[in-house]
């Protein structure tokens, strides 16, 4: 018998765990919740925490490679890394001990997502027009929290249920080396980059601000910061040209809505307060600074294929 590789056993054992939910979980039935959310969902064409790890693994380098790579300085991609990991230990249940990692793309495309398991990403273009550390760690705890209330499995389940992950069984049979996770990668990321599946509507994005602004606050950080971005936002969409975040869904407006309203309830007696800070700073010497330095990035980089994962941000007006 042929010794298996890490790389298949790795397949093998998404291919088993994808054809027990597409085939068993029809038969036993039940429900999960969300810790972040504290929704219930319905186990069937679910993608185990696992899955979904292995899933934002294989897609990470192809989406780095998309919008031209990481900022070539070790020492501010340490600092954004640093910030959202200090965000990533406020998450509830074992969400802290996801294998987080925060990507700092050369891109000047104004735009941030995530990928499941903990795998985020921010542009160079978007980082650049920040003031302070708090609207970083408002972006970052956003795509947290997308990660958190498990938004692409929501939209897995949602578009293709368990046909999918009965395909995705049948074509890892053989296993074939990385067979099972490069097919769900295709369909979440898109052939060419599109990442239709990495697109969330408007339901989903309140709910990622909502949960950034719960993470950002625990760790030290004023919520006002997550408002001063929308309005960072709001500026460039006035522009000839809009960032691509607002391809399909123009106007931040009803997440500002959103955001004020929780500024004048929820963090009434915490925003401005010397509970929390900005940290304009620091972000000002240990980013802005030493970013300003660096040679400006490939003006076409995050424009070749990768179009539609707006401020994670693609909304359906629909929704």
């Amino acid at each position: 018998m042929p010794r298996l590789t890490r790389s298949t056993r790795r397949t093998a054992s998404l291919a088993v765990g994808l054809f027990l939910t597409a085939f068993v979980g029809p038969l036993l039935g039940g429900c999960t919740t969300n810790a972040a959310t504290g929704e219930s969902r319905l186990a069937v064409g679910y993608l185990s925490r696992g899955q979904q790890i292995a899933l934002g693994e294989d897609a990470q380098p192809q989406l780095t490679q998309e919008y031209g790579g990481e900022v070539p300085n070790e020492q501010i991609r340490a600092y954004v890394s640093d910030v959202g990991r200090r965000i990533a230990q406020f998450t509830e249940a074992d969400n802290p001990d996801l294998p987080w990692e925060f990507t700092l793309l050369d891109s000047p495309v104004i735009n941030a997502f995530a990928l499941p398991g903990g795998k985020v990403f921010m542009s160079r273009g978007l980082a650049e027009k920040m003031t302070s550390e708090a609207q970083l760690a408002g972006v970052l705890g956003h795509e947290i929290g997308h990660v958190t209330a498990e938004h692409v499995a929501e939209r897995i389940q949602a578009a293709t249920g368990t046909s999918l992950l009965a395909s995705i069984a049948s074509a890892a049979a053989g296993l074939g080396e990385s067979a099972a996770i490069q097919q769900l990668t295709d369909v979440v990321v898109g052939y060419g980059g599109q990442g239709y599946l990495l697109s969330f509507g408007r339901g989903q994005e309140l709910e990622a601000d909502m949960l950034g602004m719960r993470y950002m606050t625990r760790a030290g950080y004023d919520p006002a910061g997550q408002r001063q971005v929308m309005e960072i936002l709001a500026r460039e969409a006035s522009g000839a040209r809009p960032p691509e975040f607002l391809s399909t869904h123009p106007h931040p407006e009803s997440r500002i809505a959103q955001i004020d309203d929780l500024l004048a309830t929820e963090y009434r007696d915490v925003t401005g307060t010397d509970q929390v800070n900005d940290y304009a700073g620091r972000f000002r010497e240990r980013f802005l600074d030493p970013i300003s330095r660096m040679p400006a990035p490939t003006v076409d980089a995050g424009r070749r294929g990768v179009t539609a994962f707006a401020w994670c941000a693609v909304c359906n007006p629909a929704d």
